[in-house]
């Protein structure tokens, strides 16, 4: 066997941990999976334990553990900044102070510590962009490409130009905080009352509602863009350097009043605000990949970072042709740092050869537990839950594709967890893209979640652009593209009033097209494509749903409610399920009707949501 290299991120958002031998992608997974603790940043202790567990290793037997940044580096970046604040920023400092000085100054000891005493090796630190960089280009199906990386802030690094070729990559160039795209973007997710580092996503879906009436003002006086898509900030508008908080009251006076608080009601404002950083957003990333392409001279594109989940930008990156084909990882976030970090010392300190799959090599980012039949059994019969077990592939279905066809909403629970933050149809919760009533019933009454989130389309890969202008596959749920003209539907002189009412869920309930629950409001679908060999089952499902409706097309949202990480196991999934109105839940070969179950779910749920803090 060869090199067997474990690579973990920690301590700063969704930690989690990636098992890489003899190059190969063995495992990857979150620990927010395991402990049910949304982005836990805590060592990753249960992650490493499957991740371990999944390969048949023990911790004596790794040759490397790397940890995906350089932890002296971002402290020495911490210190730096706090001085050329001083005296102010002295509460945020003092805040931070704790966990330096236990913890993330003393990674090696944290980590032998976590694996048993068994390790006795050297601990590896790459930098927090080199192991993003890494995630993004060796994992990929190009010989060669250009590397982007874009987030917060790493050690000291916010986004990086790079080369790749063959299993080496190369820095080229590098933007240093406090200019970051990916602060600047969190800075308006906290203004429009979304948190931070998971409320990103919410601001990018807000976005289509509004205008982008602020764009010139954010270029004129918060960022000063060079030709390069390098820029710098005027901090005078922000508090992250020196605070607990993103803006300060300038910020607030510059767009007419304070940031809107949690779960007040999102008025133009927002989403104007919402509009107008994401395009502020897609012109610096146009930039940067037109000078990425100029400065490699290679025709492909490979990126990773935060930032690199706007899929929205991603999508519009794609149609403006400045690369031949891009390719984005799926877990583009720190959690992919950790399978960065490990590939990283595999090829680029090792210089192991480097085996390119066409596809990729992220086994569809499946790459987490997988839950046996007979497990799941034990599991039902132990609690005396009612169940149904169809041993047979073709029956079942038959009768989850009826479920579909008939507007129920499915838990579907199959094969390995998905690595990263998209479900991608082994943790998902799927129902049927034709029903006007859909978005709005799974937003409300399955999610818990504001009614103006989309949701996204899982289509076959073969059928494609039937539904939607995308031409190149999109197996990770992270290009969004427009709504094919041809199942688009002409809007009513009444309708298209409705469009401006203020009230988001009347402009939600708009049928814009024949899939109106993954058609969001700009006529535009955050699209997964699906194919057999990735997908498996999924896959089937799919196709045996179009053979009975001649639609290739169904909802695929994220199995969990909002405040709770995607499910990991059978109990995780059936909590979830009796706690919410989801119709059918799908384990493996088991099918569960909620009809069928016991008739104290109010109190179940009451229970299930109580144990979830919501944000």
């Amino acid at each position: 066997m060869g090199k067997k290299i474990l690579g973990i991120s920690a301590f700063y958002h969704d930690s989690a941990v990636a098992l890489v031998v003899d190059g190969r992608i063995v495992a990857a997974a979150q620990e927010e999976r395991f402990t049910r603790i949304k982005h836990d940043h805590n060592f990753p202790r249960l992650a490493a334990e499957y991740c371990l567990d999944e390969g048949g290793i023990t911790p004596a037997e790794l040759d490397f553990v790397v940890f995906y940044e350089k932890p002296y580096l971002k402290f020495d970046r911490l210190l730096e900044t706090y001085l050329a604040c001083a005296p102010q920023g002295l509460k945020s400092f003092l805040s931070a102070m704790p966990l330096w000085l236990k913890q993330k100054l003393h990674i090696p000891r944290e980590i032998k510590k976590a694996l048993g005493g068994s390790y006795k090796k050297k601990v590896v630190f790459p930098g927090h962009h080199e192991s993003h960089a890494a995630s993004a280009f060796f994992p990929s199906p190009f010989e060669e490409a250009a590397i982007l990386t874009l987030d917060g802030v790493g050690e000291w690094d916010t986004a990086t130009i790079g080369s790749g070729r063959s299993n080496n990559i190369e820095i080229l160039k590098s933007l240093q905080f406090p200019h970051s795209l990916g602060l600047l973007y969190s800075a308006f997710t906290y203004f429009t009352g979304f948190r931070v580092n998971s409320g990103e996503y919410k601001l990018m879906g807000l976005a289509p509602y509004g205008q982008p009436k602020y764009k010139d003002v954010i270029l004129d006086e918060l960022l000063d863009v060079k030709d390069d898509g390098s820029f710098a900030m005027d901090m005078s508008f922000f508090n992250y350097c020196q605070g607990l908080t993103m803006t300060n009251k300038r910020f607030a006076q510059l767009f007419g009043g304070p940031a809107r608080s949690s779960e007040s009601d999102i008025t133009e404002r927002e989403m104007d605000l919402a509009a107008s950083v994401q395009a502020v957003t897609e012109e610096i990333v146009f930039r940067m990949a037109r000078y990425a392409r100029d400065v490699s001279g290679l025709p492909n594109l490979c990126l990773s970072g935060g930032v690199a989940l706007n899929c929205v930008a991603n999508g519009k990156l794609l149609r403006e042709k400045i690369f031949d084909r891009i390719w984005v990882q799926p877990a583009a976030g720190d959690a992919g740092g950790a399978l960065g970090a490990a590939v990283f010392v595999h090829h680029q300190l090792l210089g192991e050869e480097r085996k390119i799959d066409s596809a990729d090599s992220m086994s569809g980012s499946f790459l987490g537990p997988k839950h046996k039949n007979a497990d799941i059994s034990k599991f039902l019969q132990d609690k005396m839950i009612p169940h149904h077990l169809l041993e047979n592939e073709e029956d079942l279905l038959e009768k989850v594709s009826d479920a579909i066809a008939s507007e129920q909403v499915v838990g579907w629970f199959q094969g390995r967890m998905e690595f990263g933050p998209r479900a991608l149809g082994a943790r998902s919760i799927i129902g049927d893209a034709r029903s006007e009533k859909m978005q709005s019933q799974m937003n409300l009454r399955i999610k818990f979640r504001e009614s103006f989130r989309p949701f996204a389309p899982s289509v076959l890969r073969e059928d494609v652009n039937q539904y939607f202008e995308l031409d190149e596959e999109s197996p990770y749920m992270l290009l969004v593209a427009p709504v094919s003209e041809d199942i688009r539907v002409q809007l009513t002189a009444e309708q298209q009033q409705q469009m401006k009412e203020p009230n988001l869920i009347q402009r939600v309930n708009v049928k814009r097209s024949t899939i109106p629950a993954v058609t969001h409001v700009d006529m535009s679908a955050r699209v997964q494509t699906v194919d057999e060999q990735r997908n498996g089952r999924y896959y089937r499902l799919i196709r045996k749903f179009k053979e009975k409706t001649g639609s290739s097309v169904i909802i695929n949202t994220s199995f969990n409610i909002r405040g709770e990480p995607i499910v990991c196991t059978p109990e995780d999934a059936y909590r979830c399920f009796i706690a919410t109105d989801m119709d059918v839940l799908v384990l493996e070969n088991f099918v569960l009707y909620k009809k069928e179950q016991p008739a104290e779910t109010k109190e179940a749920r009451d229970e299930y949501i109580r144990s979830f803090k919501l944000d």
